[in-house]
């Protein structure tokens, strides 16, 4: 470590695209720490973390003391504590000795300095002129922060996921082709933009398929340059001083908002000019990443179109014809006798579900109903009916219970208009009433016009019932 110079230290350790304000204000001065703290095994990237957030924290105290000798004192602390913060990854880089856990343990010390600064920064200011303002800007600092990092991640993760469907169906295509394990292989245009920042992508896409063998490029990103040709210029322009062309990400958000707005003493109008400038900046990364989900679906169709659903968005069959018609239709029949009761014209039923009629050929056509009457041909009915109306298979409705049955064995019933029926054995009545289709649960509907509504007697009614 005492022999590494500055230039390869720098070439270990810094990044090929970062943020502007990390490239020219950051590097130039953490290289040069890592070169010192290197030479020192109890300096360990952790602890450098550690020490990252307790500065954070001590420019937080300054912040909310509210004046601006304060502020200007908060604001060079917390650049300090963003240097410190850049260290600890780069000495990991360099001595190999990063962990999981200390890159988990980075991530949440940024986000706790960036909350206590913010509520810091602007409670002080709240507290010196009692503007509830400030509160409200403390909230929308601490929610883009937060969204930044949250979709910036999630937006990964889909990246990630997208990749690895495509390299799992590439490389089933290459081993079917007959292509030996140790040449199956899958090329993104991203990768190989990342080895080669400042190459044109027609380009490498040309050198990769030229070779006989190679594969094809996945491009997930085609439809973007596409539609936005100078995007690939302005990128090749910054990528020649290490700058990333997201010009307003979150550490320059965090940077105007806790060093610039407290330095030139305007706070609240930074931290508004920075939330615009974030809020524009990631529309246009949540644009870039739906065109990125369309190139990917077109990738799909293109290398495995069995795979892609043609019925994406549409209702399922089974439950565009599914059992809950047959409740609906009891109480449509229940009325066209005008008596209110659905076991009072069980011979409609075929003829007025021919709305319902099958028009395949697996379904059989509904039993005629002039032979059967009573309880025979509700048994009847009720099977065509769950012939017709199948329940779902597991596989297609996992979370489908069968309806249970609406009262236990031995159970009274008393419907809306005061009958009550006898005990239910085995889906048929064994007591109380005579009436033939009393094992069929009352369906409770609205009264007809002309009956008596159900809290309401007969005798109250006016009419007789007889």
């Amino acid at each position: 470590m005492h022999k590494l110079s500055l230039r390869a230290v720098q070439k270990l350790t810094c990044k090929k695209r970062d943020a502007w304000w990390t490239v020219l204000l950051v590097d130039p001065v953490a290289t040069r720490l890592v070169c010192l703290f290197a030479r020192f095994n109890w300096i360990t990237p952790n602890r450098v973390t550690w020490a990252a957030l307790f500065v954070g924290l001590g420019s937080a105290g300054f912040f909310l003391k509210g004046d601006y000798a304060s502020l200007a004192i908060g604001a060079g602390l917390y650049h300090v504590s963003f240097i410190l913060d850049c260290i600890d990854g780069k000495l990991a880089r360099l001595k190999g000795n990063g962990s999981v856990f200390g890159g988990w343990l980075d991530y949440v010390f940024d986000r706790i300095r960036v909350l206590f600064c913010a509520l810091a920064l602007m409670g002080g200011q709240f507290l010196r002129t009692d503007e509830p303002v400030f509160l409200l800007a403390a909230l929308v600092v601490v929610f883009l922060d937060m969204l930044r990092y949250v979709d910036a991640l999630q937006i990964y993760k889909m990246r990630m996921s997208m990749r690895s469907k495509i390299e799992a169906v590439t490389l089933a295509r290459q081993a079917e082709a007959g292509v030996s394990e140790e040449e199956q292989k899958v090329l993104f245009m991203e990768d190989l933009l990342r080895e080669n920042p400042l190459a044109e992508s027609e380009t490498l896409k040309a050198a990769a398929t030229t070779r006989p063998g190679q594969p094809e490029v996945i491009d997930l990103h085609q439809q973007f340059r596409e539609s936005f040709p100078w995007y690939a210029r302005f990128r090749h322009a910054l990528l020649r001083t290490r700058i990333r062309p997201h010009l307003i990400s979150g550490i320059e958000f965090q940077m105007f908002i806790f060093i610039v707005g407290p330095l030139i003493g305007h706070v609240l109008l930074t931290t508004a000019v920075s939330a615009v400038l974030l809020g524009a900046f990631e529309l246009v990364i949540m644009f870039k990443f739906w065109l990125s989900t369309r190139d990917f679906t077109r990738t799909m169709e293109r290398l495995a179109p069995d795979s892609v659903p043609t019925r994406a968005g549409s209702i399922s069959p089974h439950l565009q014809a599914g059992r809950h018609r047959r409740r609906e239709d009891e109480e449509a029949y229940a009325y066209e006798d005008g008596t209110g009761h659905a076991d009072t014209a069980p011979e409609a039923w075929p003829a007025h579900d021919q709305r319902y009629a099958p028009q395949d050929d697996w379904a059989a056509p509904a039993p005629a109903p002039a032979a059967r009457t009573g309880q025979d041909a509700w048994v009847e009915q009720a099977a065509w009916m769950d012939q017709r109306f199948p329940a779902p298979e597991p596989d297609d409705d996992p979370g489908f219970q069968p309806y249970p049955h609406p009262y236990p064995a031995g159970h009274d019933v008393q419907d809306e208009f005061g009958d009550v029926h006898g005990a239910h054995q085995g889906g048929r009545a064994t007591q109380g009433t005579q009436d033939q289709t009393a094992w069929l649960p009352r369906i409770p509907a609205q009264p007809h016009p002309g009956q008596p509504h159900p809290g309401q007697s007969r005798a109250d009614s006016g009419q007789s019932w007889s």
